[in-house]
């Protein structure tokens, strides 16, 4: 008899494929994120006088611009008024105002670096929170004589880390802890700063040294206001406490400034700005590139900013249609502008690495000085592009540098021709050849930026094509190469090959030494680019694939040849198309979530077109899989940006309740009629199942009282909370502590597997989470049911009562472990359950939110269980909603290969092979230009694609944990034998 594929050859692919894929994920950020940052620069700053002294700076964390100049309706009388009566008074009689543009992730951090340093970080900063410095930068802060920070200790402290004076900055921070979601109105947090600061004035009045610090020049203060972006995540945008706390920033900020006017004697000589960060989206989440979240304020008042143009106003859209602020002109900015604006205001040096354009339009000053501020961030910004350019030649062997700044264009032929108009008094011709040098030295940027991008997304490709051939060909030539049963020594058998189809020692030795070379030749190249290290293993993958693929090329045309004399050219080709066209469905799927509910519909109407036997004899299972199908349709038509409900929560938790009352009455009965041997296990199972019903009814009543306590603005309750945390380590834990190592009937484990994550899902639902996971999971079992009965149907045998599980070992006579496994090898068959695993794989995630929003994933959910800020800790508290339904489909999958007698892994290996067919197409796909949000969603697509592979392959050992040693009945008990 043949012998099994070799288990640890499959385990060495899987993990080739994880250590390939997590590799891979990085080339993203290698070749579309890499840090901008570059050293070395001189530093540029205006001779000139600065017209102020001194600066102010207002960031609240979280506002929309919409939110702060619409008028609202009063929760009193109903009429509309402003919120921020303050500052729309500046916007109509002293500064200057408009909309502050973001750039994805619009997370705080990356927000305050743009605003305080003037450029935009890389997403790998993501690693640290968005906290920390992934790289030192220099900044306003770091320019200033001294700089006073006051606010959240998530933000501050990376600006004072890494200054070269770390004296130069004050950070008055209040304690981690009272960033806490459910003690109702945050916006202690924003009173807490302004108390601090005036604090700080009084303790001025009898500290000399603080005096004469205060009244020195060129000092900044910063003012960072968390209560908005605390209040958002925990009320939502639109509620009546986020817009009241708008209220509190602006008579916050009135009593600043009324504050300083008198500590300064009315001098005259204070600069103040106010925007924000980031947006907030209507479900109170942040972090893409939506409107919401990229569109904030800025407000500019005080010395040396222009006043209110009313003369011939510009700027409005219809996004501020209805702000009533027609009459005045808005001017626009990119977030990155702002650091350029601040230091002009207090005459400091720029900010070495700010590749923000100073915004005129907001500077009243001479227009000597103007033209000379100008000129200074043209400096500024074409010093970074000569030290980049200087950087990049000495690492390339051909380098070929940016057209447009050569010539008349250099960098010092520029800097003659600026210089000697403002020299003439020519100042508007100087601030227009800034701007257009400003705008080549940008470009140029972006092409020393892009330089390698080439080079790198060539070799990126040919890894992921590598890949697919590699692992397809040890598909084709593992279970493809034989139809019989086979049986071998666990993790020594191979499938054996004829000997005219396995490559020469001599031809081995010559690929080996070609695929040495070739990567030695690239290791050159990339040595003299002074490449990371990284880019080697790029370059190593596609070179290894290839290799091994020409190597065995003959097994895989073998394999193919064989393919097609069984099931024909038609068939084979049809398969393998119809699989294509699926996989780029399922791409489509991601751009539009409603594509799901449309197979579904198709898929309800599947059983019609099953053979007459299989109809026959399963009315039930067909109704049951398109009631089912049907229902799941539903959820990915509805929005993503959905509100808590909590009716429909407690909808969900009477449903799942019902459920497993349903499945404690029947699935133990049915389990224990099919093999005696398991009535004992089944009237345990069935006390655990009811302990596990007890468990989701209780999870439903605590979930409703904790939303019934928060939105009271009562806090999360402690008895509440312990039991939460009580429940899901309990019910988390049950599939992993009973079951897993005994055998189960595969019915059983499934219903078990199924009651103990519904309560971890109700727990962490906010809305209709807990429906879908109902409907979902019946979609699965259905599946599974259905698949059972085709495979009958086609092998013409009845299903047996014969029960088989693969983890049950007996002894050779040489004492070593053996498998006794009944498998065939893969066929055109076989690319339906694959398919259909992928397609659950992606209603698993799109069910309840939508790829093209990571926000779309409240953390409303996690409030049942902390409300304490926490970015990481929330954020696995959501990671493992998201990953519950794919516990199941995983776990269906596993039962599924079982179910059709294939050997353990070759079913989700074809899976996990053609995966990477949306990878490549979301990999050409991402974006960095265009509006932010298309940015952020083709990013967005490109890392859940890749992500997806790698929790398929996680998921895959989870779910041999969960359901490996499951007993499945076989089909055709006659030509089976039952493992002992």
């Amino acid at each position: 008899m043949a012998r099994l594929p070799s288990k640890l050859t499959s385990a060495w692919l899987l993990i080739l494929g994880v250590l390939f894929h997590i590799t891979y994920i990085c080339s993203i950020f290698d070749i579309y994120f890499t840090s901008p940052l570059v050293h070395g620069m001189d530093q540029h700053r205006v001779a000139a006088p600065a017209p102020a002294k001194r600066l102010v700076l207002f960031v609240a964390d979280g506002l929309r611009a919409d939110k702060l100049y619409q008028f609202h309706p009063d929760p009193k009388t109903n009429e509309l008024e402003t919120r921020a009566p303050f500052l729309r008074h500046v916007v109509e009689n002293e500064g200057t105002w408009g909309v502050s543009h973001t750039r994805v992730p619009t997370e705080s951090r990356p927000g305050h670096v743009a605003i305080i340093a003037g450029f935009y970080e890389d997403v790998s900063a993501v690693t640290k929170g968005w906290q920390m410095n992934p790289v030192n930068f220099d900044s306003v802060f770091n320019q200033s004589e001294h700089t006073w920070s006051f606010g959240s200790p998530d933000i501050l402290p990376m600006f004072a880390h890494g200054a070269s004076d770390p004296d130069r900055i004050d950070t008055i921070m209040y304690a981690a802890e009272d960033e806490d979601f459910g003690t109702g109105d945050a916006s202690a947090l924003d009173t807490w700063v302004f108390d601090e600061f005036t604090q700080l004035l009084e303790k001025a009045k009898t500290d000399e040294g603080l005096r004469k610090k205060l009244h020195s020049d060129k000092i900044v203060f910063f003012l960072h206001l968390l209560g908005l972006d605390t209040n958002g995540h925990s009320h939502l945008p639109n509620s009546e406490i986020y817009l009241n706390n708008i209220k509190i920033v602006d008579e916050g900020i009135r009593k600043v400034t009324e504050q300083l006017r008198e500590f300064y004697g009315d001098d005259s000589k204070t600069a103040y700005l106010f925007t924000a960060d980031h947006g907030m989206g209507n479900r109170g989440v942040h972090g893409d590139g939506h409107p919401d979240n990229t569109r904030t304020p800025i407000v500019a008042w005080g010395a040396g900013i222009q006043g209110p143009n009313k003369v011939n106003p510009q700027g409005h859209d219809e996004f501020s249609a209805d702000w009533k602020l027609d009459e005045y002109s808005r001017h626009d900015v990119k977030q990155a502008d702002i650091a350029p604006l601040m230091a002009s205001l207090i005459g400091i040096n720029y900010p070495v690495n700010s590749v923000g354009e100073l915004p005129l339009p907001y500077l009243d000053a001479s227009d000597s000085f103007r033209a000379a501020s100008t000129f200074t961030n043209t400096l500024q910004i074409l010093e970074q592009y000569h030290v980049k350019q200087e950087l990049k030649r000495r690492t390339e062997l051909f380098f070929k540098p940016f057209p447009g700044l050569t010539g008349e264009h250099s960098p010092e032929a520029v800097k003659a021709q600026v210089q000697a108009l403002i020299d003439a008094g020519k100042y508007e011709e100087a601030e227009a050849e800034c701007a257009l040098v400003r705008n080549l030295c940008l470009e140029g940027l972006r092409y020393l930026q892009t330089y390698d991008w080439l080079f790198l997304r060539s070799v990126v490709s040919a890894g992921y094509l590598g890949w697919i051939a590699f692992s397809l060909n040890f598909i084709l030539r593992t279970f493809v190469s034989s139809n019989d049963s086979r049986i071998g020594t666990l993790g020594s058998a191979r499938v054996q090959s004829s000997r005219k189809n396995v490559a020469s020692p001599e031809e081995t030795q010559l690929i080996n030494a070609l695929a040495a070379v070739v990567f030695v030749i690239f290791a050159v190249i990339l040595t003299v680019k002074q490449s990371p290290a990284l880019y080697y293993a790029y370059v190593a993958f596609p070179v290894f694939f290839w290799s091994r693929v020409v190597l065995d090329r003959r097994e895989l045309l073998s394999a193919i040849s064989k393919t097609t004399r069984n099931y024909g050219w038609i068939k084979t080709l049809g398969s393998v198309l119809g699989y294509i066209v699926a996989l780029e469905i399922l791409v489509y799927s991601y751009f539009n979530r409603a594509i799901l509910s449309v197979c579904f519909m198709f898929l309800a109407l599947w059983p019609v077109f099953l053979p007459s036997s299989v109809q026959r004899n399963s009315a039930m299972l067909m109704v049951s899989w398109s009631v089912s199908c049907l229902g799941t349709s539903i959820f990915t038509l509805l929005p993503v940006e959905k509100g808590e409900d909590k009716m429909l929560i407690l909808v969900g938790g009477l449903i799942l309740t019902l459920s497993g009352i349903v499945a404690v009455m029947v699935v133990p009965g049915v389990a224990a009629s099919i093999d005696p041997q398991q009535q004992a296990i089944a009237r345990t199972a069935k006390s655990v199942m009811m302990l596990q019903t007890g468990l989701i009814a209780l999870s439903t009543v605590i979930v409703n009282d904790t939303v019934r306590s928060l939105a009271a603005h009562e806090g999360l309750p402690f008895l509440n909370q312990m039991l939460s945390w009580i429940i899901l380590f309990v019910t988390g834990s049950i599939p992993f502590v009973y079951g897993a190592r005994s055998s189960q009937h595969y019915l059983l484990r499934m219903v078990i597997i199924y009651l103990s994550f519904a309560p971890i899902f109700i727990l962490l639902s906010i809305s209709y989470e807990s429906i879908f996971y109902f409907f979902l999971s019946t979609t699965l079992l259905s599946w599974l049911m259905l698949e059972r009965k085709i495979y009958s149907a086609s092998e013409m045998q009845p299903l047996s009562d014969a029960l088989l599980s693969e983890k049950r070992p007996s002894a050779t006579t040489n004492g070593s472990l053996t498998i006794d496994y009944p498998t065939r090898g893969l066929g055109p068959k076989d690319a339906r359950p694959a398919v259909f695993f992928l397609f659950f794989i992606n209603v698993a995630f799109f069910g309840t939110g939508n790829v093209a929003s990571l926000a779309s994933f409240s953390l409303q959910s996690v409030f049942r269980l902390t409300t304490v800020f926490n970015p990481f800790f929330m954020g696995a508290l959501l990671i493992i909603k998201i990953l519950i339904p794919f516990f199941l489909v995983s776990s269906i999958f596993r039962v599924l290969g079982r179910s059709l007698d294939l050997p353990p892994f070759s079913l989700f290996l074809l899976g996990l092979a053609t995966t990477d067919v949306m990878t490549l197409n979301f990999f050409y796909l991402v974006r960095d230009d265009g509006s932010w949000l298309e940015i952020g969603t083709s990013i967005s697509h490109f890392c859940i694609s890749s992500l997806m592979v790698l929790f398929t392959i996680l998921l895959f050992a989870l779910s041999d944990l969960l359901v490996g040693r499951a007993l499945v009945p076989i089909v055709g008990e006659g030509q089976r034998k039952k493992r002992s």
